[in-house]
């Protein structure tokens, strides 16, 4: 278990993020044609995982954002912003914020959360996944961890995509 806060307050997660150079956990989330897909959806290719509670929120709205813009420009990579919005939701919001280059992919009927050891056990975001941003290479081994200490704050880009160049 690790200990994140929100709005200064400390909450639980379920277990701990996977460790770098651990083999990253298969997982089965939806996408935006309620298909079920695995890492093995995104085999061969470099994958950054921006884990976030909801798209309906500003912080997870702007690194959203932030890492469709930085996304555009890199090579042999995925991605994927993953929350617990329904597909429907998802397929909204990138459409409205013109998201073209981050795949969405819901965790509603997975064990994604529990299984990456972000989902929320205590606060009114109970249930939820914290921040997160993992960084996986081609054979699906973490390269980058990091659990986003204040829930509210954006993750660390830079490290996240200095782990891209290097894999």
């Amino acid at each position: 278990m690790a200990t994140i806060t929100f709005q200064g307050k400390p909450i639980n997660t379920c277990g701990e993020l996977p460790a770098i150079g651990s083999q990253a956990p298969d997982f089965k989330l939806t996408n935006r044609k309620m298909q079920d897909v695995g890492l093995i959806s995104f085999a061969g290719k470099r994958k950054l995982l921006n884990i976030v509670p909801s798209l309906d929120t500003p912080t997870c709205a702007t690194s959203t954002r932030k890492f469709n813009e930085k996304a555009a420009h890199l090579h042999n990579t995925e991605v994927l912003v993953i929350s617990a919005d329904l597909p429907f939701a998802q397929v909204r919001f990138c459409e409205i914020e013109g998201i073209k280059h981050v795949g969405a992919l819901s965790t509603f009927r997975s064990s994604f959360a529990q299984d990456y050891g972000v989902e929320l056990l205590d606060s009114i975001l109970a249930g939820l996944t914290a921040r997160a941003v993992l960084v996986l290479d081609e054979t699906d081994t973490v390269i980058h961890a990091e659990l986003v200490a204040e829930i509210a704050d954006e993750p660390d880009y830079a490290a996240a995509l200095a782990a891209l160049s290097k894999a």
